[in-house]
């Protein structure tokens, strides 16, 4: 990371942490922008340049991804080990240690996921904070880690994170006061990919391929934008319907993905996933309990074997949402399809069936009527604070949602690997 071949940005990252009236500097906008590497390496050479035996900490929505981002660049950066001693030690200490010049200091690793995550900070005294993701974070947990600074001569706070909504407490506390004039002790600096000098257009052009809806707006765009209208903007009957008689590509895999609801609709539906990484939903199962009689569990397992039809002894797995205790064990006591728990990650799972509608990689046969019907219906709660989904036409939506991140990991991995040559 060589000074004269930073982006300006980049440079004022490195720079700004001197000035007498410097107490936070928050880095927001799009991925693959360059400034979490950049302020990486300026926290570590300003806390080394102004501080000798004293603690850090450096914050993530957990700790594996503060590891991963955070504390495995900064030991792979020449730029500080060719002037530091860098060690690190997981386990349940969580510690990196820099050394050299003179001086040592040391850092802690810590993850703040939920409100309970404020109590892992409590009791310490320390001189300045990275907080990595920090829109990812609760507000207890970064308010209980910066008053931790607060009788420290020469504190500085370090924020960087992608953009959320604009009623989000981050973006409203912090940076809508830092841009009013507000907090003249805070700077704000907003990149974009254009910020970052290793990124082409060529690289650009691919990374805006990994995103697609309010995700494309935020991680590509560096947009604070509400979750708003229909989820999956990008559906198009046109392109991602096809006939029932489609002829698939053989040696491929057979899933059914399940929903399930006692009074709710349990929703099921038969996908075939090629060797392309292209999945194709075949046909499927719907029912709901408040529209007629609810049905038990092996009524529903019933279902499913008809589902299957066929294909039932090539069938992979059942992909069941993992609170459905006991209709995985009616699946499993019956010992004729293996049952796999769904990764229920909501959100996660949206973004990542986004990207492969966006890329062509899932298809829906003709006679797949909930599920398309569905798509047109499924919306954002727009009177949340925060990203959520309205509770309602969403069955087929989730056991749609459970495949893609359970079953297509692979497809996934391909689709941003491309994305990111």
């Amino acid at each position: 990371m060589t000074f004269e071949k930073l982006s300006r940005k980049q440079k004022t990252v490195f720079r700004w942490a001197y000035r007498p009236e410097a107490y936070a500097l928050i880095c927001d906008g799009s991925v693959r922008s360059g400034k979490t590497a950049a302020m990486a390496c300026s926290f570590i050479h300003w806390a080394m340049s102004q501080f000798d035996g004293e603690r850090f900490a450096i914050c993530g929505n957990t700790v594996k991804s503060a590891e991963r981002n955070i504390i495995m660049e900064i030991m792979q950066m020449v730029d500080i080990t060719h002037y530091y001693d860098v060690s690190y030690v997981g386990g349940d200490s969580h510690l990196m240690t820099v050394s050299g010049c003179g001086k040592s200091n040391r850092f802690y690793v810590f993850g703040g996921k939920d409100e309970g995550s404020y109590k892992l900070v409590q009791g310490l005294t320390l001189a300045g904070v990275l907080f990595d993701e920090v829109a990812l974070m609760p507000e207890s947990f970064v308010n209980q880690a910066i008053a931790r600074t607060l009788s420290v001569d020469g504190t500085r706070l370090w924020f960087n994170c992608n953009p959320d909504s604009p009623e989000h407490w981050f973006y409203k506390n912090w940076i809508q006061k830092a841009d009013n004039g507000e907090r003249n002790d805070v700077l704000h600096l907003h990149f974009t990919m254009w910020d970052n000098p290793i990124m082409t257009a060529e690289k650009i052009h691919r990374a805006e391929g990994m995103y697609a809806g309010v995700f494309y707006d935020r991680y590509i765009q560096g947009q604070w934008v509400v979750a708003e209208g229909t989820v999956y903007t990008m559906f198009d009957r046109q392109r991602h319907i096809v006939p029932d008689t489609v002829k698939l590509l053989p040696d491929g895999d057979y899933f059914i993905s399940c929903d399930y609801g006692t009074l709710n609709p349990t929703s099921a539906g038969l996908w075939y996933l090629d060797p392309t990484g292209h999945a194709t939903r075949l046909r499927e199962y719907y029912y709901s309990g408040r529209d007629g009689t609810p049905r038990t569990d092996e009524e529903h397992y019933k279902a499913l074997e008809q589902l299957a039809g066929e294909c039932i002894d090539e069938i992979r797995a059942v992909i069941v949402d993992p609170s459905a205790a006991s209709f995985i064990a009616c699946i499993r006591r019956h010992g004729r399809m293996r049952v796999k728990q769904a990764d229920n990650s909501v959100l996660d799972g949206i973004r990542d069936t986004s990207v492969l509608l966006q890329h062509g990689y899932l298809h829906f046969c003709s006679g797949c009527a909930d599920v398309i019907r569905e798509f047109g219906l499924y919306r954002w709660n727009e009177k949340q604070s925060h990203d959520a989904v309205l509770k309602e036409n969403d069955h087929a939506m989730d056991d749609m949602r459970y495949f893609v991140r359970t079953a297509m990991r692979r497809t996934i991995r391909q689709v941003r690997g491309e994305a990111k040559r």
